[in-house]
């Protein structure tokens, strides 16, 4: 059965508009897929950092949370992630938000995303592909500073 799955992608390293336009390819894997804008935010968690390109991608799709996750680590592994410093800098950084109604409390893949509703830069992305999931409140609530770049197909 197919889902709408939701991930959310951001890189503030090198050639970020590849990173994520790498990122999404790898991702939908073949799938149907669309994304949002491209938004300038502030790093979140406390590292200085330069800012990041975040938006949100949404797959139809029939894989599974773990399987999303595998695509996920594939596309970071492929853009040449580290992960030396938590929420520190980074090429691309790929999380499963929603897929479909599914939860998973698996450690390695906790869906929905346990920080889903806090952050304006999952959310505002988030809310231009799928209204139906996030209120005005929820986005007014959210942390962080989000502008809107383009798409990104005109960030390349």
């Amino acid at each position: 059965m197919r889902r709408r799955a939701f991930l959310s992608l951001g890189s503030n390293l090198g050639e970020r508009g590849a990173f994520l336009a790498t990122g999404v390819t790898i991702v939908a894997d073949g799938d149907p897929s669309r994304t949002s804008f491209v938004y300038q935010t502030e790093p979140v968690g406390g590292v200085a950092q330069d800012d990041f390109w975040n938006m949100v991608m949404e797959v139809e799709t029939t894989a599974s949370p773990r399987d999303l996750l595998d695509r996920a680590r594939a596309a970071e592994r492929a853009c040449g992630r580290t992960r030396e410093v938590r929420w520190g800098p980074r090429t691309l950084d790929v999380d499963v938000l929603l897929v479909g109604d599914l939860v998973s409390d698996d450690p390695e893949i906790l869906v929905p995303h346990p920080r889903l509703w806090e952050r304006a830069f999952v959310l505002v992305p988030l809310r231009e592909l799928a209204p139906d999931l996030v209120s005005d409140a929820q986005v007014r609530a959210a942390v962080g500073r989000v502008t809107p770049l383009g798409t990104l197909e005109s960030l390349q």
